[in-house]
């Protein structure tokens, strides 16, 4: 069976830091035998784009030569 995984206050802390002001993204966790070696922290941003009137028509974009 394998280790089971030690967390004490110093990892504790880390991945707090890690999840604190996330909004959109993911914290990962990487173990090697039941040790965490890494943290890793992927955030996304979303942006919000206007909805354009229903009636109007999308501009064509013009080449330039």
């Amino acid at each position: 069976m394998s280790n089971s995984v030690n967390l004490d206050d110093t990892w504790a802390e880390r991945i707090l830091s890690s999840v604190a002001g996330l909004e959109y993204g993911s914290v990962q966790i990487i173990v090697h035998d039941g040790k965490i070696v890494q943290i890793e922290r992927t955030e996304r941003k979303r942006f919000d784009t206007p909805l354009r009137n229903q009636n109007e028509q999308p501009q064509q974009r013009r080449k330039t030569i």
